[in-house]
């Protein structure tokens, strides 16, 4: 790792919050609103997400619903990509491609507007945080359903406790997952 890119980590690692018992009793909540808030550590992070699309010949971002939406709108913006949202299923009108997916209990789906995506489109998956990977895994699964392909994954925060990585190595494929931070 460069000393820049040490320095962005501490940067970023500095403006996460931790909340105990958040939401419930037990669990370590890492609150990224003070980063948010900080235009410094955001715009460092818009722009090591913006390198990572580049770097990997993005054509199009995908924001994960909810936080998601916040980091991956900036990064297409300064990368000078579309951004395409993957929301919770019923959100979109029109059209769209939906997939379900696993939760810890019981099921989940999400969709995409199916013009958006194109055969031909590199799209890099952007999202706040990386535990179980489930959500990814789905937005991966649609964006081929698509016909565009992965570019990569991309996470601020990868809890590396949790089995998150594991399971996406499959669905991947040899494209890459970055995680700017592990805790």
């Amino acid at each position: 790792m460069t000393a820049e890119a040490q320095d962005v980590t501490a940067l970023l690692l500095s403006r996460i919050r931790d909340v105990p018992d958040y939401p419930k009793p037990g669990v370590l909540f890492k609150d990224i609103t003070p980063l948010l808030a900080d235009p410094e550590a955001f715009t460092a992070l818009t722009d090591a997400l913006a390198g990572l699309c580049s770097a990997h010949g993005a054509t199009k971002i995908v924001g994960l619903e909810a936080r998601g939406f916040i980091l991956a709108a900036p990064v297409a913006v300064r990368a000078g990509l579309g951004f395409v949202p993957v929301r919770k299923a019923g959100k979109l009108p029109g059209a769209t491609l939906r997939q379900a997916y696993e939760l810890e209990y019981g099921t989940a789906e999400i969709e995409v507007h199916a013009e958006d995506l194109d055969a031909g489109d590199r799209v890099m998956v952007i999202d706040d945080v990386l535990a179980t990977g489930g959500t990814a895994e789905a937005s991966i699964e649609l964006i081929r359903r698509a016909g565009a392909e992965v570019a990569g994954v991309a996470v601020l925060m990868e809890l590396g406790f949790l089995p998150g990585r594991a399971r996406l190595e499959p669905a991947l494929n040899g494209a890459p997952l970055t995680a700017l931070i592990t805790v």
